[in-house]
């Protein structure tokens, strides 16, 4: 397949051609579509990195932040159904695995091509009940804590109130996008899923992300890594091997 994937304002980044494999992959709160830009440099050219941008960051300044997951995820989809034309992964880390699981749902209810696989990181099961505080409304020091505790943050950037009043709007719409989750009982997908769980992370433990066992008939696997909430982002070269691997097995 030579032909890249049309560019928009929801995936500003192309996947660059010849790609086999798409994998589109869904932001953590506060993130921007470079996030998965620069880490998914590292995987082979057969796969197509697709990061989606959501709105108020990045290549979409300016625009107003969703803060309901429902009428997030219900433009998304009819956003990417169709640039996904060919074969693809799904992948989201904490938020952006929340997304990604109610997408796939919603994909496949409406009758599209279901992904290959279905690949979640640094969120407890959707159908696990969230016992973390609110942070919809949280003010800067409140921000700047959680942050500290997650890591991934220059400490430095923390300490800046203007950087950090900067980044707040952001943060505060997509926290709300996850509070205002409600799961309600649905048959388990039929997608594998592939799960990555630290085992430092502040925000989901190992159990909580094996959970996801329970949200899929076609098969579940589970891998463990050592370190805090964006391990999977700072160990890209153990997580793309893994994910060539399955890819590789499904394609």
């Amino acid at each position: 397949m030579s032909v890249p994937v049309r560019t928009s304002r929801w995936l500003p980044y192309p996947a660059a051609a010849p790609v086999r494999t798409l994998l589109l992959c869904l932001p953590h709160a506060g993130a921007g579509a470079s996030a998965y830009r620069a880490w998914g440099a590292g995987l082979p050219s057969w796969i197509g990195v697709l990061p989606v941008q959501l709105p108020g960051r990045e290549t979409w300044l300016g625009a107003q932040p969703y803060r309901r997951c429902e009428e997030l995820v219900a433009d998304l989809v009819a956003e990417v159904a169709t640039a996904l034309d060919r074969p693809y992964a799904v992948l989201g880390h904490s938020l952006g695995a929340l997304l990604a699981y109610e997408l796939v749902r919603e994909l496949t209810a409406r009758g599209c091509p279901p992904p290959g696989r279905l690949f979640v990181s640094g969120r407890r099961a959707p159908q696990l009940p969230e016992t973390l505080p609110p942070l919809a409304e949280a003010d800067l020091d409140q921000l700047a804590d959680v942050l500290y505790q997650l890591g991934g943050t220059p400490p430095e950037l923390l300490r800046d109130r203007q950087v950090l009043a900067l980044m707040a709007p952001v943060l505060r719409a997509d926290f709300a996008v996850n509070e205002s989750h409600r799961y309600r009982s649905h048959a388990p997908l039929d997608v594998p899923i592939t799960a990555f769980a630290a085992t430092d992370d502040a925000r989901a433990s190992v159990a909580d992300v094996a959970a996801w066992g329970a949200r899929t008939d076609a098969g579940f696997r589970l891998h463990t890594l050592h370190g805090g909430h964006f391990a999977v982002l700072e160990q890209a070269p153990r997580v793309h091997a893994l994910i060539v691997e399955e890819l590789t097995l499904w394609s």
